[in-house]
């Protein structure tokens, strides 16, 4: 009876052993991914940053109007050939 209990008890142990080893590897591989989805997390972060900062560049009036000017030959109009026009209700015009 003596030696049933110790088998018993020694077979318990093992198993609790095993479980213990497999939820640290367990635990391990998840903290692993974690910490790659962090430094990806880091690298988008970084890339959006980027992207913000050359959209800005891209974006700047100055930067558009010496493109239109010198590349696609546009000006500003003279304040003679500016004509105002004023919507009213339902689209139609209201001449003035």
């Amino acid at each position: 009876m003596s030696n049933r209990l110790n088998l018993f008890l020694l077979l318990a142990v093992i198993v609790s052993a095993i479980c213990v080893v497999s939820a640290q590897n367990k635990e391990r591989l998840a903290f692993i991914s974690l910490e790659q989805q962090q430094a990806l997390t880091r690298k988008i972060e970084v890339k959006w940053g980027q992207l913000e900062l050359e959209q800005s560049t891209w974006a700047v009036h100055s930067r558009i109007q010496a493109i239109a000017t010198e590349k696609l030959h546009m000006k500003l109009p003279q304040s003679k050939d500016i004509q105002i026009v004023l919507a009213g209700k339902d689209g139609e015009q209201n001449p003035k």
